[in-house]
């Protein structure tokens, strides 16, 4: 499990990990999962569009998923934000079929962008994945603190100069950004996973936003090394493990909540909530 020709999926897998938990914090914190779903998912029409050019497949991804994310923060401006990002998928959606209709030599590269291929990552892999994951949490820092205030306390944010339009489109791109890198390693279907689950969990159990950045990063980064070693082991799909280990350390954070909440002494507290992951702090 630990073989060396092995060790390029682990590292790459780790650092996938990593910033998943930094930007799946404010994907969670903005209720911005469904724009989460939408950019690996579509930007894999950008793959296939290479592929049939003859280009770079992570060109093609990173052309889609940028301009997926113009599309949906311009389409934002005039209808819904579940409206705007679900035109954008349809859309990007049917381009991907076009391009996989007009060539037959795509079957492989398809099965792995769409599920991922963790345990078949390359050497060559590492350095670009690492480049992107780095500018990505760049990119958050430099972000950080407007990016937060907009996403806790829009009203505040706009009063203090910090435009919403602005604030959406530059996360939107950071997801872009996170598409470009992830996709390729562990598939457009389980990036959403990555970018929902762990970060999810770590809302439940912390509020101080660094605490629950840091918290996110470490159960991304437990889901995937239990994802691989299980899927090593069982021979079993990682994206299964993925997917189950992220729902379950979301349930996990959630069930202490709901206990209380419906304990003995519930009638004698107000209201806990609404269910929803908690807004951290602004501060």
């Amino acid at each position: 499990m630990f073989a060396g020709y092995l060790a390029a999926g682990w590292e790459v897998a780790s650092i996938v990990a990593v910033v998943a938990g930094v930007v799946g914090f404010f994907t969670v914190v903005r209720g911005a999962a469904f724009a989460a779903h939408v950019l690996p998912n579509g930007a894999f029409a950008g793959a296939a569009g290479a592929v049939l050019v003859g280009a770079s497949t992570l060109l093609g991804l990173g052309a889609f998923a940028v301009a997926g994310a113009v599309a949906i923060a311009v389409l934002r401006r005039r209808a819904r934000s579940d409206v705007a990002s679900a035109l954008t998928v349809v859309l990007m959606l049917g381009l991907g079929d076009l391009f996989l209709s007009s060539t037959s030599q795509y079957a492989s590269e398809t099965f792995s962008l769409l599920f991922g291929e963790v345990l078949g990552v390359s050497t060559g892999e590492v350095l670009p994945t690492a480049a992107i994951g780095a500018a990505c949490v760049l990119a958050v820092a430099l972000l950080y603190r407007p990016l937060l205030l907009s996403s806790v306390a829009p009203d505040v944010a706009e009063a203090r100069g910090i435009g919403a339009a602005r604030m959406e489109l530059a996360f939107l791109l950071v997801v872009a950004l996170v598409t470009t890198m992830a996709v390729p390693v562990v598939g457009s279907l389980l990036v959403f996973s990555l970018l929902i689950g762990p970060p999810a969990a770590a809302c439940s159990f912390a509020v101080r936003p660094p605490a629950a950045i840091a918290l996110s990063c470490a159960i991304a980064l437990v889901t995937v090394w239990a994802s691989i070693a299980c899927s090593y082991a069982t021979n079993l799909p990682v994206g299964f493990f993925v997917g189950a280990l992220g729902a379950t350390a979301y349930a996990l954070g959630r069930a202490p909540g709901a206990w209380h909440r419906r304990g003995p002494h519930a009638a004698a507290r107000p209201a806990a909530g609404t269910g929803r992951v908690p807004a951290p702090a602004a501060r």
